[in-house]
């Protein structure tokens, strides 16, 4: 049966691979404001694409009409940039939220999906990460996660909607730009090996990462929009790599010579993580790339898709 969605972010990297997923067979709205997506992640598809920002809650109630499920990725999907700027960070990732929940409630829709982090639990050393732990976030991008969280879980209760919340760890795949002030360390690694150049690592390279292959985290998604028993959820691997291990896969696969290059660890980065994916088992998800398949897939696409990194 046909279903409608509605998908915030939906022209970004994780956004963009879930539309793929989804529209061929369902309605898609994707609403944008497109100061971190592409329009031309969109390309192809059939959707309706409503440019605009959570922040304007009169157009998110009008894009969600008749909507089945929201799934909410749009954010300011970076550490750095919520440390520099914690006041905007905290306007997108809670009162965004907010709106987005509201407007979901509001057109009927049965739930929202909210794209959340791993950064909720901080630097805390014991591993691997539950969701029965108690967080400690350490940036102000991993506060309003846990807040967007508080959010749905509130409203589940009061409205009696049936929302979830997916942790996502180290998420990477094709579509994520290098170029991006918020590009992660794959897309950075894998464009810097394949334009000839050493990749930067901030800090000894031994901190730890939870890496999942955006195909992963889609099908999380779906699954997490049928009959998904309400609540929070790792998506992720359940696999803990080093930078320093990443690097010299990505160098392997692209038959690079070079090494990379060591900077001063960076303000607000958590130093190890890797998930405890056992909740998100009992609702049939189950990680199916191994990272050095997924960076095949993505080093594939990247080097007839992407540019160097502008240095």
């Amino acid at each position: 049966m046909t279903r409608k969605y509605a998908i915030t972010g939906g022209a970004g990297f994780i956004g963009s691979n879930l539309v793929e997923a989804l529209a061929e067979e369902n309605e898609v709205v994707v609403v944008d404001d497109l100061s971190a997506g592409r329009k031309e992640n969109l390309a192809g598809q059939n959707v309706e694409f409503v440019e605009g920002s959570i922040l304007d809650l009169d157009l998110l109630k009008e894009a969600f009409e008749g909507c089945d499920c929201v799934f909410h990725l749009a954010a300011i999907a970076s550490v750095q940039r919520s440390v520099e700027d914690p006041i905007f960070t905290s306007r997108v990732g809670v009162e965004g939220t907010l709106n987005v929940l509201v407007a979901a409630r509001d057109a009927g829709a049965e739930k929202v999906v909210f794209a959340s982090s791993a950064a909720v639990y901080g630097d805390s050393p014991a591993l691997p990460k539950r969701e029965d732990m108690r967080p400690e976030p350490k940036s102000p991008y991993a506060a309003a996660k846990l807040a967007g969280e508080g959010f749905c879980l509130a409203f589940n209760e009061v409205y009696g909607m049936k929302n979830v919340a997916l942790r996502y760890f180290n998420v990477y795949g094709p579509r994520q730009d290098p170029n991006s002030e918020y590009a992660a360390v794959i897309p950075k690694f894998v464009s810097a090996y394949l334009a000839g150049d050493a990749p930067v690592i901030f800090g000894d390279g031994e901190q730890t990462r939870d890496f999942v292959y955006v195909k992963d985290v889609v099908r999380a998604n779906i699954l997490a929009s049928k009959g998904c028993v309400p609540g929070v959820y790792n998506i992720a691997s359940g696999t803990r790599t080093s930078l320093n291990e990443l690097s010299g896969l990505v160098k392997k696969i692209t038959r690079s010579e070079l090494e990379p290059i060591y900077s001063e660890a960076r303000a607000g980065d958590i130093r190890d993580s890797v998930a405890d994916v056992k909740r998100a088992m009992k609702i049939g998800y189950s990680p199916k790339f191994t990272l050095e398949e997924g960076l095949r897939g993505m080093i594939e696409y990247s080097s007839t898709k992407i540019k160097p990194v502008v240095v």
